[in-house]
C-alpha cells in the first residue's frame, strides 16, 4: 500500500474510533466491554458529541463578540458567521439525507443574520432539522444511496462528511474562544485536577 493510502486509511479508523465513543459533553457511559457498535450508532454518537460542542460554543461569547474575528483578512468570518457556516451546510446535508427541499435554500445566513440571538437561532434550527435524520439512522439504511447534488452517497458518507465539517468548524471556533481568554467547551472539565483550571 502507497504511503498516502496508509495514512488515510489510518485517519478515517482514528475518525471512525472516536465517532464511536460517547461524546465527552453527555453522561453516557461507554459501551460494555465486548459490545459491538454499529456504523449507525458510531454516527450518531459522532453528531450529539458535535452538537453539544457547537452549541455550548455558541452559548460562550456575548452578543458585542458575535462580530469578532482573530484576523484582519476579509475571507475571515466573524464569530456568528461560524454558526451561520454551520446551519447553512446542515441544512443543505440533512435535506438530502432526508430527501425532502432544504427549507434554508436562497438565504445568505452569513450575510443576513447579525446578531447573537439569530445566529444561535439559526444554528439550533439546522440541529432540530438534522436530528430526525440521524435518530432515524439503522445499519440497514445507512449504507442506502442519496442524491446529493449531482451525484449519489451513502447515509453514512453524507452525514460523516457532515460531522467532519462541523468539527472543523467547531476548531475553529475554538481559536476564537481561546483569543478571548475563554475555555471552549471541549476542554471544560477535562484539566480538573491537572493543576491547570481545565485549561
Amino acid at each position: 500500500m502507497k504511503p498516502v493510502g496508509s495514512l488515510v486509511s489510518a485517519f478515517l479508523l482514528a475518525a471512525a474510533a472516536a465517532f464511536a465513543q460517547p461524546p465527552a459533553t453527555t453522561t453516557a457511559q461507554p459501551p460494555a466491554a465486548g459490545q459491538k457498535t454499529g456504523l449507525a450508532t458510531s454516527i450518531q454518537r459522532g453528531y450529539a458529541g458535535i452538537k453539544g460542542n457547537l452549541t455550548a460554543a455558541a452559548d460562550k461569547l456575548a452578543d458585542a463578540d458575535y462580530g469578532f474575528k482573530p484576523g484582519s483578512m476579509p475571507e475571515v468570518r466573524t464569530y456568528g458567521q461560524l454558526f451561520a457556516h454551520v446551519a447553512t451546510a446542515q441544512f443543505g446535508t440533512c435535506a438530502a439525507v432526508k430527501g425532502v427541499p432544504n427549507p434554508n435554500m436562497g438565504k445568505q445566513l452569513e450575510q443576513e443574520l447579525k446578531t447573537k440571538a439569530e445566529f444561535v437561532k439559526a444554528l439550533a434550527d439546522s440541529f432540530a432539522f438534522c436530528d430526525d435524520a440521524v435518530s432515524s439512522l439503522t445499519d440497514a439504511n445507512v449504507t442506502e444511496f442519496i442524491k446529493v447534488g449531482q451525484n449519489e452517497v451513502t447515509r453514512a458518507a453524507a452525514l460523516y462528511g457532515l460531522i467532519v465539517h462541523d468539527n472543523e468548524m467547531y476548531g475553529t471556533s475554538a481559536v476564537y474562544l481561546r483569543a478571548r481568554g475563554i475555555v471552549p467547551p471541549s476542554t471544560e472539565g477535562r484539566g480538573r485536577g491537572r493543576g491547570r483550571g481545565g485549561e
